[in-house]
């Protein structure tokens, strides 16, 4: 006999918390009739019927919440900051099926700030780390962590003040552009679209790395780049990372 892990014990009965679990334990337990397989395939049913019946953004489903976001065309630091009420999925089925596999809270979490950091964006606003921190109860560094990882490993950009506003110290987003530019070989207007820029930050970025390509073809270092372009030296070690791995040792 297979045990039953102790994460599945711990979690299992979490998934009740949702919509679905709770229509299909109704119809097995009051319609003694149905089945766990025909109570879900009804359940499915009857979620789509309503969502299609009653708009999704005037109500707030199980494991959502209300947040007030700052507006994504306003700066943090504008004397007149405009907000935007937005509706974040904070856990959702999946993470409970996480945690019964044992995943790590830290992977867990990497999910759980991208998904509501694309949410608000997609409503018109845009969470910051302080934000994420706040609504996860945890420290804004242990959200920006999560969220570099998760668009290192995802190849992406996440939308966040630090990128759309060019706030903070974030500089991850520049160098990704390049790389997309230089080894992906994508147009700007497609790197636009898949990191959250406009087309004249992408043009910026990808003119920058130019200047600092002409700087190492004629073996200039880091100080004397820093001084002629002003890019700030964090960045031009990331583009002289992919210019030797990716342009360099092909000439």
């Amino acid at each position: 006999m297979i045990q039953t892990s102790r994460n599945v014990k711990q979690y299992r009965s979490a998934h009740d918390r949702f919509l679905k679990p709770v229509i299909v334990n109704f119809l097995v337990h009051e319609l003694r009739y149905l089945g766990p397989v025909t109570a879900a395939n009804v359940a499915d049913e009857l979620i789509r019927i309503f969502e299609e019946n009653v708009p999704q953004r005037d109500r707030l489903q199980h494991g959502q919440m209300l947040w007030n976001a700052l507006d994504k065309n306003t700066r943090g630091d504008s004397k007149k900051r405009k907000y935007k009420s937005v509706i974040l999925s904070v856990v959702t089925d999946q993470e409970v099926t996480m945690f019964e596999k044992g995943i790590s809270v830290i992977e867990i979490r990497k999910q759980i700030v991208a998904r509501i950091m694309r949410e608000a964006y997609q409503q018109g606003g845009i969470l910051s780390t302080r934000d994420a921190g706040l609504i996860l109860a945890t420290y804004d560094s242990t959200i920006s962590k999560a969220r570099i990882q998760y668009e290192t490993e995802n190849q992406t950009v996440l939308p966040h003040p630090g990128v759309l506003h060019d706030m903070g110290s974030t500089i991850t987003h520049k160098p990704m552009i390049v790389y997309k530019h230089v080894v992906e070989k994508k147009a700007s207007n497609i790197i636009a679209l898949e990191t959250n820029h406009s087309q004249r930050a992408v043009d910026h970025y990808i003119s920058d790395f130019n200047r600092v390509k002409i700087l190492l073809d004629d073996n200039k270092d880091l100080q004397f780049i820093h001084m002629a372009t002003r890019i700030a030296k964090p960045v031009i070690e990331q583009y002289q990372l992919i210019y030797n791995q990716y342009i360099k040792k092909v000439c």
